[in-house]
């Protein structure tokens, strides 16, 4: 099972934001993880100040450069009252993802957390596009927070695709969801089968290629519940016929689930461009939290 020993959580300190960071300490504290807080400022807002007014007096120019710094340890501050963790705090300066990406590397984080909306819809626009990004350039885990976190991940559904990023899925979920209930899928489609049917194939003949994929997926899916060690009693599987991404977000719905916990890519290119899809799709329309494997 993999192990989390140091966890970054990525804050613009809106109250939005804060909600990564709630999730975060609620995982170091489930984990006995070290948590680590970094707020990257941008001097753009106060060099546009500087254009619209001409001049900025120092007094003013010196709270709004203090401002983050305060709010930050204020912020580590409440996650010690509430959660009794003592939080490490970073203050960043530079392009966001840039610095996210070198603060990760520099603390060797296990995995880093962010925010998938920030305080104004511009803020919600950056953060997720900051997000997206993050899966496409991603060497560690990362969690995309979208609840405000009320209890410990309860219901973790996990899509599978068999490869070996399937099993790191699993037990990263296992490592950042301890005891709560894993939840398989798998969704498949017979190859060209939208041409076959445009060819006026017969459709009991494409049920039968139908029929002929499920039982294969069936049999890799028991073949991964068992190298996973994961009970047959407690461990419900999925294997539906469909588009991956409609799929996965209705049954995100459907079981009412806290965490979709999927890799960022397959074993070769046609995974890799129809896994990235799928990863987009969950971060733009799932309601629950995305953990992204890597």
């Amino acid at each position: 099972m993999a192990t989390l020993n140091r966890l970054v959580a990525a804050t613009d300190l809106s109250a939005p934001a804060r909600h990564a960071v709630d999730r975060a300490a609620s995982v170091a504290l489930a984990t006995g993880a070290a948590l680590h807080l970094l707020h990257v400022a941008t001097p753009a807002p106060i060099e546009r100040l500087r254009r619209l007014a001409g001049q900025i007096p120092p007094d003013l120019e010196k709270l709004m450069r203090d401002e983050p710094g305060g709010a930050l340890n204020g912020l580590a501050h409440a996650v010690q009252q509430r959660y009794g963790l003592t939080a490490q705090v970073h203050l960043a300066s530079g392009p966001l993802l840039q610095q996210l990406r070198e603060h990760a590397d520099t603390v060797d984080a296990d995995l880093v957390v962010l925010g998938a909306r920030g305080a104004s819809f511009m803020r919600h626009m950056l953060l997720g596009s900051t997000a997206d990004r993050m899966v496409s350039k991603a060497t560690r885990p990362m969690l995309v927070v979208k609840q405000a976190p009320h209890e410990r991940y309860r219901t973790v559904l996990i899509p599978v695709d068999f490869s070996a990023n399937s099993l790191r899925s699993i037990r990263l979920a296992q490592a950042v969801a301890p005891g709560a209930r894993l939840i398989l899928l798998h969704a498949f489609e017979v190859p060209f089968e939208g041409m076959m049917e445009y060819a006026g194939v017969q459709t009991d003949q494409i049920q039968h290629y139908r029929t002929n994929a499920r039982r294969e997926a069936q049999q890799s899916m028991e073949e991964l519940r068992v190298q996973a060690g994961l009970p047959l009693e407690s461990t419900p599987t999925l294997i539906l016929h469909g588009d991956p991404s409609l799929l996965l977000v209705q049954q995100e719905q459907e079981l009412d689930c806290d965490l979709i916990v999927m890799g960022k890519q397959g074993d070769n290119a046609v995974e890799d461009m129809l896994l990235g899809s799928v990863t987009r799709y969950a971060l733009a329309q799932s309601q629950c939290d995305v953990l992204v494997s890597v």
